[in-house]
């Protein structure tokens, strides 16, 4: 049997994918429920989240959840409705994060922004990891959780509340490997580079600093999540950052934003 020809086990393993509606999350989402594992398609959107489910390789695995994670509130209705909608959740992947502004640079992003950026990125990233994690202690059962990161949780993007949120993010992944590994419950790093996908609009010049030539889709992480998310291909990997980016981390290409008013 070829160990890539079933990386998950369909009968046992569910997950819960947040900003799953479009980008990246969709792109795991879908590829996901491509192996035959139940997912929960969590976005802010019900209309992207229907879009991405209508296109699904099985969408009949796919469920879909609308809320707005920014809201704590929201966090416990989401882990309830996993529950109920695909039972014990397995592997979870936290991909939501609100839109970007290129105008929010630290002399101009106002408290709600940032507060917002916060929320979701890290809040609720922390939120349903770890009451995910007491699911599977309680149960007895390993899991696996990725965290989507950035380039910029080490580099300066000229967009602070974006940048901290995902350095935090990126500790978040270690603190939690560390205290939940003896548990079987592996927690890893996905860090994309410049996808265009989710909202991200790169200019086409970014492409002279990728040594690979192009600009990253979505569809580039989807294969690298799968493997890492897998409890058969990954098994002794946690705490680990995986960077997908075209060689694009090995160039510092921002330049100090331009401020025409103080």
């Amino acid at each position: 049997m070829s160990l890539f020809n079933n990386p998950f086990e369909p009968a046992h393993d569910a997950a819960l994918v947040t900003g799953a509606g479009n980008g990246i999350g969709r792109a795991i989402a879908q590829a996901l429920v491509g192996e035959g594992v139940r997912t929960v398609f969590a976005d802010v959107s019900a209309d992207r989240v229907a879009a991405a489910i209508a296109v699904a390789p099985r969408p009949e695995l796919a469920v879909p959840w609308i809320g707005d994670l920014a809201r704590p509130d929201s966090w416990e209705e989401l882990l309830a409705y996993a529950r109920t909608a695909v039972g014990q959740v397995t592997h979870f992947v936290h991909s939501a994060s609100p839109p970007r502004r290129e105008t929010d640079h630290a002399l101009a992003v106002d408290a709600e922004t940032w507060d917002q950026m916060r929320a979701v990125n890290v809040d609720a990233g922390f939120h349903l990891s770890r009451e995910l994690a007491r699911q599977l202690i309680a149960a007895r059962k390993p899991g696996s959780f990725l965290l989507l990161t950035s380039l910029h949780a080490g580099t300066p993007r000229n967009l602070p509340h974006y940048s901290a949120s995902k350095a935090a993010l990126a500790m978040l992944a270690k603190e939690l490997a560390k205290t939940l590994g003896p548990f079987g419950i592996r927690i890893n790093a996905l860090v994309p580079g410049a996808i265009a996908a989710g909202g991200f609009v790169a200019d086409l010049s970014l492409t002279r600093h990728i040594p690979l030539g192009r600009l990253g889709r979505a569809e580039d992480l989807a294969p690298m999540a799968l493997a890492v998310l897998s409890n058969r291909i990954s098994a002794y990997v946690t705490g680990a950052a995986f960077v997908v980016d075209g060689g694009l981390s090995l160039t510092n290409w921002f330049e100090a934003p331009t401020l025409d008013e103080l």
